[in-house]
């Protein structure tokens, strides 16, 4: 008898794949991630120039050239509306407590708008030149008593507590006859009874201070050697170092 072919066999039944599960939507945080971020150049987070140096070194001269070269917003020293510069002028040991004071809460306060602000300021003069070369002077020429003094130095450590220094501080070094010169240019009527010792003397605490100046960057500029008040090359050459020590490579 002929075989009957084999029954062929039916094939098995494919199992069902599982169903994959829907992608969840990437937030946006984890998409930035995930992708390459590009090099960030570091930003320096300057806000704050300060200009020292002793009577007729050019504080104010330099303050408006840089301030207009780089944009900065000024903050200049109150000579005009100051109420006891005159009277100090007259009668220093009179008025040198309350011309202190006067200088500190003024500066103290430019400070503080400065840290709180979003402007870059560059400032005429410093709160620690205040407490660092005049209140001392006036303390050793005997024009404070030392009941003051102690005073006002218990009050500014309290207020230098409070305030960071500034991201550069430029240094206007110059000789008295270079700040005598200076000053009779200007003709300030208050500035005619300014002593030759006293301006001596300050520069005398000038540089004990700027010698120790551990704070942050200092720039030193010669008066005597550099007059960018009259020179357009010498205002360059300033110009040039100010922009190195800020934004040149560390």
């Amino acid at each position: 008898m002929a075989k009957k072919p084999a029954a062929k066999k039916k094939p098995a039944p494919k199992k069902p794949e599982p169903k994959k599960k829907k992608a969840e939507p990437v937030k946006a945080a984890e998409a930035v991630s995930q992708k390459a971020k590009p090099a960030v150049k570091p930003q320096k987070n300057i806000k704050h120039i300060a200009i020292a140096g002793n009577i007729g070194a050019g504080k104010t001269t330099l303050t408006k050239i840089l301030s207009k070269h780089f944009g900065w917003l000024p903050h200049f020293e109150d000579v005009e509306n100051n109420p006891y510069l005159n009277d100090f002028y007259e009668d220093m040991p009179r008025w040198s407590f309350n011309l202190q004071v006067y200088f500190l809460n003024s500066r103290f306060r430019q400070i503080v708008e400065i840290q709180k602000g979003e402007e870059v300021v560059i400032q005429d003069r410093t709160i620690h030149e205040d407490a660092m070369i005049f209140a001392p002077n006036l303390h050793a020429m005997g024009l404070m008593s030392t009941r003051d003094f102690e005073n006002y130095t218990r009050l500014f450590e309290t207020i230098s507590s409070l305030i960071r220094p500034p991201d550069l501080l430029i240094y206007l070094k110059a000789s008295v006859p270079t700040l005598v010169n200076q000053i009779q240019k200007r003709g300030r009527d208050y500035e005619d009874n300014l002593r030759l010792d006293y301006l001596r003397r300050l520069n005398e605490y000038y540089e004990k201070w700027i010698g120790s100046y551990k704070e942050g960057r200092l720039l030193v500029i010669d008066v005597d050697q550099v007059n960018f008040a009259e020179d357009d090359e010498a205002k360059a050459e300033i110009i040039n170092k100010v922009s190195a020590e800020l934004f040149g490579l560390f």
